[in-house]
């Protein structure tokens, strides 16, 4: 008898290093915690663009060259070039940018396609964070927001920040 095929996921990241060390060690200890355990019940290709974020469209290509019965990403532009690379393989996001002002999704309540998952980076959220900052911390008088310029949804979340900073 033929063993069952492992159902494969492939993980995009923008983090370097093995998978061991990536900052996403819940989301494996949650998938462990589930019954998936490496080479035995699934297989996981972790795929990192090394901080290159230009290596995209190559790794998700590779995802689907791959078989990936499923694509999870860590960016905005991970989950931008695995759409590109396929309309048949679901695509997870963990936590990242706006899906719906991006173009990922079409909308948060049915978001169609093939894309879904968690995003917690939305410009109002980012307006909200700065208020509390400023009603916890009353005397701040600056603020210094670090942000990735290449993921699309930076520019927007900077915006609304400046526009808040200016009203507060």
């Amino acid at each position: 008898q033929q063993p069952a095929k492992l159902p494969r996921l492939c993980f995009l990241t923008f983090d370097p290093g093995p998978l061991q060390s990536t900052r996403f060690g819940a989301f494996f200890d949650g998938l462990r915690d589930l019954g998936y355990v490496q080479g035995q019940t699934i297989n996981i290709d972790y795929l990192t663009a090394d901080g290159q974020a230009e290596r995209y469209p190559a790794l998700a290509a590779q995802c689907v060259r791959l078989g990936a019965d499923v694509i999870v990403t860590t960016t905005t532009p991970a989950t931008q070039a695995a759409k590109h690379a396929t309309q048949a393989i679901p695509i997870v996001m963990i936590g990242l940018g706006d899906p719906v002002g991006t173009g990922l999704v079409d909308s948060l309540a049915r978001p169609g396609g093939n894309v879904t998952g968690l995003s917690q980076m939305t410009p109002s959220v980012a307006v909200k964070r700065l208020e509390l900052l400023r009603e916890l911390v009353p005397q701040i008088s600056r603020v210094l927001v670090l942000s990735h310029l290449s993921d699309p949804i930076a520019a927007p979340q900077v915006k609304a920040l400046e526009d808040t900073a200016r009203s507060l």
